[in-house]
C-alpha cells in the first residue's frame, strides 16, 4: 500500500535519481529566467536612470520647464495618466528670473541659456556671462561683455578688441572681443543679449538660484516653489533631478529603456514563460505510466499534486537563480551596444538589484507550479484500477476546455486581422501584433488538432518515402500530443523572428524607394552640425543654382490613431517657398498643392490624414517640437512621407520652437560647374550619396529589430530544441520495441528523420502563416504596400529552423539506440 506521509520524499527521490527526466524542464525555465530578469533589469535602469549635475552643480536649486506632456484618459476608477515626451526643450519666460531671485533667502537666480553658434564653420557652444557664477569661469585677458561684444576662448587666436563675426540662431551678427577664457569651445555673451541671439527671445533653459549662506536645499526649493509657482510651466528640481535639466537626453534615455523593459519585455516575458509551462507539462505527461503506477497502489489525487509541485520547488528555484546569470549578461550587453551607437548616454549606468532577479525566479517557480498543476489533474483524476490501462493509449486531441478556448483564440485572431486591414497607422500596427498573440494562442490550445492535421498531410507523401516514411506518418498522427508539443516552440520562433525581421525589411524598402523618387534635386549640401543660418540664401544666389530649398529636421506631436495620445511624427520646415520645394522634392502630393504653403499652413503624409481623419482645408491640432500648440490648416496631403518627413512645415514656424534652428541638407537644383562652389557650404552629394547616407542612419532600427527577433526567436529556437531532445529521449522503449520486431537502426534513424522534417516543416508553414497574417494588415497600415520578404533571408530561416530539429532530433536518437539490443 502507498505510503501517504511520502510525496515530498518521492519527489526528492526523483529528482535525485532521475535528473533526466527533469534537463528539459530545467533548460526551459532557466531561459525563461535569463529573458524575465534581463527586461526586468532594463526596466528598473530606466526607473532610476539619473546624471548627477555638473553645470549646475553650484546650485542648489534650480527651475525648468516640464518636459512632457501629461494627459488624463479615462474617467472615475479608470483614469489613466499618459506622460507624451516632447521631442526639443519647452522653455521658459525670462520674467520668471525676477521672481525666482524675489525668494528671501535666494542670493541671486541665473538665466540660463545653451545653444550652439559657429565661427568659420566651427561649432561653439554660447552661454550668457551671468553663467560664469556656475561654471567658475574666469577671464585670461580683458574683461566682461557689454553689449555688441563676445567673450571668446583664448585659443581662437582672436584677442581683446578684435572684430569677430559669429553665425547665431538669429543670423550672422559681428561682435568685439572684450576679452578671453580658458575654457574651450565656449562664447560668453551679456545675459540679454544670450536670450536674443539664442533664437527664441524672450524664453531661458532654465534658471539657476544659488542660496545665501546657511540656507537648506529644501528651504530654498519651498520659497522658489512659491515664487514662481510649481507647475507645467515652472518646475521646481533639486538633487539629482538638476542633471536631467542640464541633460535632456536623459529623457529619451530612460524612454528606450523603458520601451524595451516593458513593451518588448512584456511580449518577451509572456512568450517564455508560455513555452516553459508547455516544457514543464510535457515533462509531467511523459511520466504519466509513473503517476498512474502510483495511482494503482493506493496514492491520493491530492499526494500525486504535492509530489508534481515538489519537484517544481526543487526544480524552478535553482534554474531560475542560475538564469539570472545569462539575463545580467544579456542586460549588460544590450544596455552597452546601446550606448555605443548613441541611443543610451554613457554616463547611465545598468541598475542591477535583487528586485528584478527576485522577480525572475519567482516567475519561473510560478510557471512550474501552475503548469505542473494543471497537468496533474489527469493523471490525479485516474481510477486506480485502470490508470495504467488508461495510460498505454494516447488521449484524443480535442479537450473539452482547452479546444473551445483555442477556436475563440482563432477567431478572435481573424476578426483582429480583419480590422488591421482596414484601419492604418498606429491602429493598424497596434491590431495586428493582437494578431500574433491571438495566433500563437490558439497553436497552442489547439496543438494536438493542428498536429494531427498536418501529420495526414505532409504524411501523404511521407507513404512514398519507404517504410521508414510510412512508420513517421503513422506514429505522428497517432501520437498528436507529443507532435504538437514539439511544433508549438518552432511555431514561436518562426512566427515572431518573421515578423520583426520582415517588418523591418518591408519598412527600409519602402522608406528607400520612397526617398529615392522623392529627390528631384541635381545635388544636396549637407553637415553633420548643420549648416550656416545664411547658407541656403548663399546657395540660391551661387552661379548657376536656380532652386535652392532648405530643410529643418525636427520631430512634431500630432493626434494619434489610439486615442487623445498624440504621437511623435518627424518633421520638415521649408526655408523657401512650396512652390520651389515642389522643384527640387517630389512629395507626390495627392491632392493639394505645395505653392499654398505659407506660415499657418502645413502639409501631410497619407498615413497620417488617414490617422488623423484629415482632408486638404481642415485644421491640424499638433504641438510644436517644444510643445507650443498650433493649429496648421492642411495644404497638401502628399504619399511619400516615409521617405521624407509626415509632416511638412514652412521653417518661420519652427525655428523659434528649437534648440538647433540650422538647416540640415539643402536642396539645390544647378548646373554641374555650380556643384564645386557650393562645397564651400558643406558636403555636396548627388541623390544616390545622400540615399546611402539616409541608409546608414536608420541602421540603429534594423539593429534593434534584429536584435528583439534574435532574443525572441533564440528563445524560442532553444525550446524547440530542448523539447525535441525530451520527446525523442522519452521514446526509449518504442525505439527498442522498434528494433526487437525486426526494424534495421537504419530503418529507425530514417523514421526519426521524418519526423522531425515533418515537425520543422509545419512549424516553419504554421509560423510563417501567422506572420503573413500579421505582416499584411500591419504593413498596409504603416507604409500601405505589401510586406518584403527576402527571399534569400526568408530561406535562411527556413533552413536553420530545418537543419536545428533534424539535429535536435537524430543526435539523441543515436544516443538511445546506443542502448538498444544490437540487431543486423
Amino acid at each position: 500500500m502507498f505510503i501517504p506521509h511520502a510525496p515530498n520524499g518521492l519527489a526528492r527521490a526523483a529528482v535525485r535519481f532521475k535528473p533526466s527526466s527533469f534537463i528539459g524542464t530545467f533548460v526551459a525555465l532557466l531561459m525563461a529566467a535569463a529573458i524575465v530578469s534581463a527586461c526586468g533589469i532594463l526596466t528598473e535602469t530606466s526607473l532610476r536612470a539619473s546624471v548627477p549635475a555638473d553645470r549646475y552643480a553650484k546650485a542648489p536649486v534650480v527651475v525648468a520647464a516640464d518636459q512632457k506632456i501629461h494627459l488624463r484618459t479615462g474617467s472615475g476608477d479608470s483614469t489613466e495618466e499618459t506622460d507624451v515626451l516632447l521631442p526639443d526643450t519647452a522653455r521658459l519666460p525670462e520674467s520668471l528670473v525676477t521672481r525666482a531671485a524675489s525668494a528671501p533667502d535666494a542670493a541671486t537666480a541665473i538665466g540660463d541659456v545653451t545653444y550652439s553658434v559657429r565661427h568659420d564653420g566651427t561649432p561653439l557652444t554660447a552661454h550668457g556671462w551671468g553663467s560664469t557664477a556656475l561654471t567658475g569661469t574666469r577671464l585670461v585677458t580683458g574683461e566682461a561683455p557689454g553689449p555688441g561684444e563676445v567673450v571668446v576662448p583664448a585659443g581662437t587666436g582672436s584677442r581683446t578688441g578684435d572684430s569677430l563675426a559669429l553665425d547665431t540662431p538669429a543670423g550672422v551678427r559681428e561682435f568685439r572681443v572684450s576679452g578671453t577664457t580658458a575654457t574651450a569651445a565656449t562664447v560668453w555673451f551679456t545675459d540679454r543679449q544670450a536670450v536674443q541671439l539664442s533664437g527664441h527671445p524672450g524664453r531661458i533653459d532654465a534658471i539657476a538660484v544659488l542660496a545665501d549662506r546657511g540656507t537648506a536645499t529644501d528651504t530654498l526649493a519651498g520659497q522658489v516653489r512659491a515664487a514662481v509657482g510649481h507647475t507645467a510651466t515652472a518646475q521646481v528640481h533639486t538633487g539629482d533631478d538638476r542633471g536631467a535639466v542640464e541633460t535632456p537626453a536623459l529623457a529619451s534615455t530612460k524612454e528606450i529603456l523603458f520601451g524595451l523593459g516593458v513593451s518588448f519585455g512584456g511580449v518577451a516575458t509572456m512568450v517564455a514563460v508560455f513555452t516553459a509551462a508547455g516544457t514543464v507539462a510535457l515533462s509531467v505527461g511523459q511520466r504519466s505510466r509513473e503517476f498512474a503506477l502510483l495511482r494503482a497502489i493506493g496514492a491520493t489525487p491530492r499526494q500525486l499534486r504535492r509530489t508534481i509541485a515538489t519537484e517544481s520547488l526543487l526544480v524552478a528555484p535553482l534554474a531560475g537563480a542560475l538564469g539570472c546569470l545569462p539575463g545580467t549578461a544579456l542586460a549588460l550587453w544590450w544596455s552597452g551596444q546601446l550606448q555605443d551607437r548613441g541611443a543610451v548616454l554613457d554616463s547611465v549606468a545598468l541598475h542591477i538589484s535583487w528586485l528584478p532577479l527576485a522577480i525572475a525566479v519567482g516567475t519561473t517557480m510560478l510557471t512550474a507550479l501552475g503548469a505542473g498543476y494543471l497537468a496533474a489533474r489527469r493523471p490525479a483524476k485516474l481510477k486506480p484500477g485502470l490508470a495504467l490501462a488508461q495510460t498505454a493509449v494516447e488521449r484524443a486531441p480535442f479537450g473539452v476546455i482547452r479546444t473551445p478556448l483555442g477556436i475563440a483564440a482563432l477567431v478572435g485572431g481573424g476578426a483582429l486581422a480583419g480590422v488591421a486591414a482596414s484601419t492604418s497607422g498606429g491602429d493598424s500596427a497596434n491590431a495586428a501584433m493582437g494578431v500574433v498573440m491571438l495566433f500563437m494562442l490558439a497553436v497552442g490550445l489547439l496543438g494536438p488538432v493542428i498536429a494531427r492535421i498536418c501529420a495526414t498531410v505532409i504524411g501523404i507523401p511521407l507513404r512514398a518515402a519507404g517504410a521508414s516514411g510510412s512508420l513517421a506518418a503513422a506514429n505522428s498522427r497517432t501520437n498528436s500530443r507529443r507532435l504538437a508539443s514539439a511544433i508549438t516552440p518552432i511555431v514561436l520562433a518562426m512566427a515572431f523572428s518573421s515578423t520583426l525581421v520582415f517588418m523591418q525589411t518591408s519598412q527600409e524598402r519602402v522608406t528607400a524607394h520612397q526617398q529615392r523618387d522623392a529627390i528631384t534635386a541635381d545635388h544636396i549640401v549637407t553637415a553633420p552640425a548643420g549648416l550656416g543660418s545664411d547658407a541656403t540664401e548663399r546657395a540660391a544666389a551661387t552661379p548657376g543654382v536656380s532652386t535652392a530649398v532648405g530643410l529643418i529636421r525636427t520631430s512634431v506631436l500630432v493626434p494619434g490613431g489610439d486615442g487623445p495620445v498624440p504621437q511623435s511624427a518627424s518633421a520638415q520646415g521649408v526655408i523657401g517657398s512650396g512652390k520651389e520645394l515642389a522643384r527640387v522634392q517630389d512629395l507626390d502630393v495627392r491632392t493639394g498643392s505645395l505653392a499654398a504653403l505659407r506660415p499657418g499652413t502645413v502639409a501631410v503624409d497619407t498615413t497620417l490624414a488617414d490617422t488623423a481623419d484629415l482632408r486638404t482645408g481642415d485644421r491640424l491640432a499638433l504641438r510644436l517640437p517644444d510643445g507650443t500648440r498650433a493649429n496648421p490648416k492642411v495644404v497638401a496631403v502628399y504619399g511619400r512621407g516615409l521617405g521624407t518627413s509626415l509632416v511638412t512645415l514652412p521653417a518661420a514656424d519652427l525655428k523659434s520652437r528649437m534648440t538647433s534652428p540650422y538647416a540640415a541638407d539643402i536642396l539645390v537644383r544647378a548646373t554641374p560647374a555650380a556643384a564645386g562652389k557650393l562645397s564651400a557650404l558643406g558636403t555636396v552629394t548627388d541623390a544616390s550619396g545622400y540615399a546611402a547616407a539616409q541608409d546608414e542612419d536608420r541602421e540603429l532600427s534594423a539593429w534593434a529589430n534584429t536584435v528583439m527577433a534574435a532574443v525572441l526567436g533564440g528563445f524560442a529556437a532553444i525550446a524547440a530544441v530542448n523539447t525535441l531532445v525530451m520527446t525523442v529521449l522519452d521514446r526509449r522503449r518504442e525505439l527498442t520495441m522498434l528494433r526487437l520486431v525486426g526494424s534495421t537502426r537504419r530503418q529507425v534513424m530514417g523514421m526519426i528523420r521524418w519526423e522531425a522534417l515533418l515537425v520543422t516543416v509545419a512549424g516553419a508553414a504554421l509560423g510563417t502563416a501567422i506572420a503573413l497574417a500579421t505582416l499584411f494588415p500591419m504593413m498596409r497600415g504603416l507604409t500601405g504596400e505589401s510586406p518584403y520578404i527576402p527571399p534569400l533571408l526568408y530561406g535562411t530561416f527556413v533552413a536553420v529552423t530545418i537543419g536545428l530539429g533534424l539535429l535536435a532530433a537524430v543526435v539523441p536518437a543515436r544516443a538511445a539506440l546506443r542502448t538498444t539490443a544490437a540487431r543486423p
